[in-house]
């Protein structure tokens, strides 16, 4: 019967892995596209973000594959530029949530009592309230600027990483092995390091890669309000934001960074849910 089973069930996971493969392969393309730009902005650009000598709204051809903007800057070179600020900003706020989010849920996971409960009123009040609201009050108080956005997105997001990672440690905590581990004279950073970390590392990476999407959108959005990087940087916010009154004479100063945003993120998700059933024990689980 066991035999009959498992037979059955190869042929279903074999039929599921191309499709996780291809979702996987397909976030990784259109994600690495916009992350390989952003890579060669850094040592290459067209023309200087500041250059208008390119002439008012020029159409696209010749000199300047994408035309001009409404200053007279080419809108290839300030794509480019906005490739690297949105990268920059999803990098660094992933990391600011990675860290404190980790530390914080670590402590709140091994806190008992009163402390465990107000812990997670905060982390739950934090998270009700809207990232993007919560980055602009952070990001008004230090004045405008991509550090300023950066800090403001990851510590918004840390909340949401320090929750997660409190359920699934304290999970972890709870297996028989931790309590025989801790019997036997084990420290709890070995049990962090040797225990929990190990088991929770697929989950929070998936996370994490989420958070990457959802940090370059709210970037997006501060710069659309005018509280991300500052000009000369081409931030794809500002850039959609400048690029409004003269979209019907000039689309493509809002068809090139809309379209790229669009794609970054939808990549950053698919690598995402890749990355979940691949990574994920508890859905492989489930998919056998």
């Amino acid at each position: 019967m066991n035999a009959t089973a498992t037979t059955a069930a190869t042929p279903a996971a074999a039929k599921d892995r191309p499709r996780r493969s291809l979702t996987l392969v397909t976030g990784c393309v259109l994600a690495g596209a916009v992350g390989l730009l952003a890579l060669v902005a850094v040592f290459w650009l067209p023309y200087a973000t500041d250059d208008t000598s390119g002439g008012r709204l020029a159409a696209p051809g010749g000199d300047h594959l994408l035309g001009t903007d409404k200053l007279g800057r080419d809108l290839l070179t300030q794509v480019m530029n906005g490739a690297t600020i949105a990268v920059q900003a999803g990098l660094g706020s992933v990391l600011i949530a990675a860290s404190l989010g980790t530390a914080l849920g670590l402590l709140a996971a091994f806190a008992q009592g009163w402390f465990d409960d107000t812990v997670s009123a905060v982390l739950d009040l934090l998270i009700a309230f809207p990232t993007l609201l919560l980055a602009m009050l952070i990001v008004a108080a230090r004045s405008g600027s991509l550090g300023s956005a950066i800090i403001a997105i990851g510590i918004a997001q840390s909340a949401v990483v320090a929750r997660l990672v409190r359920i699934l440690a304290k999970r972890v905590l709870s297996q028989d092995y931790i309590t025989a581990s801790r019997t036997s004279g084990t420290g709890w950073p070995r049990i962090v390091a040797g225990h929990v970390l190990p088991n929770i590392w697929p989950t929070l990476v998936v996370n994490l890669a989420l958070q990457f999407g959802l940090a370059v959108l709210a970037e997006a959005g501060l710069s659309y309000l005018g509280l991300g990087a500052p000009p000369p940087n081409a931030s794809w916010g500002r850039m959609l934001l400048e690029a409004q009154a003269t979209f019907t004479t000039a689309p493509a100063g809002a068809l090139a960074p809309g379209i790229l945003l669009v794609v970054l993120v939808i990549g950053v998700n698919l690598v995402a849910d890749g990355l979940r059933d691949t990574l994920d024990p508890t859905a492989r689980g489930r998919q056998a």
